[in-house]
């Protein structure tokens, strides 16, 4: 059956991201192809103090997948489909070889420079757990202003959502989510209000960029994220990659989406299982693994029983 390669957003980076990475000489000659591209040794971007910067997690999200996903593919082990949660699309771009790494770099740094430069302060990402979509859009829309701006962002599973705006409608909304049964409410670790009508002009500048940016036809399946389908023309994909900043990521779709086609082992190629967790929620039936605790043998091992087996 069909295997997923799964590559996860901001949120999930922690420091030493890129000096965790295996031994591996793919991945050596990923850090070193980023290093030249950005002029500067991206072994540099992981550290505690990097990470409160924007650009600095976007480019070390990009790099981890892109070095992974080379790591299995000199090892034999391809994916049938492919998806990115927010910046992880690019990852997934990379992945699929309808975008050059080199061009992902850049197109990535440019990304994360004008959402930082966007909003500076007072603006984040927050997530709602035990609240399903109709429930969580109720609250938004009483509490969102123009002093005071909130919005809907992520649809990671029917019942976690995540909200991007100001940090004070991100709090109102939290108090009202909790006396409307909320089981859990979290600040995220992310600075900017992604994946809301904010970033707009974000959106556009990007689209800018990614317009003189060579796309090729995907050699797997990739998922977008704004309409959470298969994407095979270039021009969609680009249109998708630049959108992707200020529309709702539908992951939850993009997942099901998978599953539908056949998808029974999901493998996340980045730091963290946040993604791998959600998948384990969805679909208990299926195998969900992060390759970086499953180690890259046992990962090989198991996406070739997968390949062989007949349902």
């Amino acid at each position: 059956m069909s295997i997923a390669f799964l590559f996860p957003g901001q949120g999930s980076q922690h420091p030493n991201m890129l000096h965790a990475l295996p031994n591996h000489t793919e991945v050596h000659r990923t850090i070193e192809e980023a290093s030249e591209v950005l002029g500067r040794n991206v072994l540099q971007l992981d550290s505690k103090e990097s990470l409160f910067s924007t650009v600095s997690v976007q480019l070390s999200l990009l790099i981890v997948g892109v070095a992974l996903k080379r790591v299995l593919k000199s090892e034999g082990a391809l994916p049938d489909i492919v998806a990115g949660h927010s910046i992880g699309a690019f990852s997934a771009a990379v992945a699929a070889e309808t975008l050059a790494f080199k061009d992902a770099i850049m197109v990535v740094e440019l990304r994360g420079k004008l959402m930082e430069k966007s909003y500076p302060i007072n603006y984040g990402m927050g997530v709602i757990v035990g609240l399903n979509e109709i429930q969580v859009n109720i609250i938004v829309n009483r509490v969102n202003s123009g002093k005071y701006p909130i919005y809907i962002a992520n649809l990671n599973t029917y019942d976690q959502i995540v909200i991007s705006g100001h940090l004070k409608a991100i709090e109102e909304v939290f108090k009202l989510a909790k006396a409307m049964g909320a089981n859990n409410t979290k600040l995220l670790n992310v600075s900017v209000p992604s994946h809301s009508k904010l970033l707009n002009n974000v959106a556009k500048e990007i689209g800018d960029k990614m317009m003189n940016t060579q796309l090729r036809v995907p050699k797997v399946l990739y998922v977008g994220n704004c309409r959470a389908r298969v994407l095979g023309n270039p021009e969609a994909i680009k249109i998708d990659l630049s959108e992707g900043v200020c529309k709702t990521v539908r992951w939850y779709d993009t997942i099901t989406l998978m599953y539908e086609r056949g998808v029974r082992l999901f493998v996340e190629l980045g730091p963290g299982e946040v993604l791998t967790n959600i998948a384990k929620k969805e679909f208990p039936d299926a195998r969900c693994i992060s390759l970086l605790n499953t180690g890259i043998q046992s990962t090989c091992i198991l996406m070739q029983r997968e390949k062989s087996k007949i349902y």
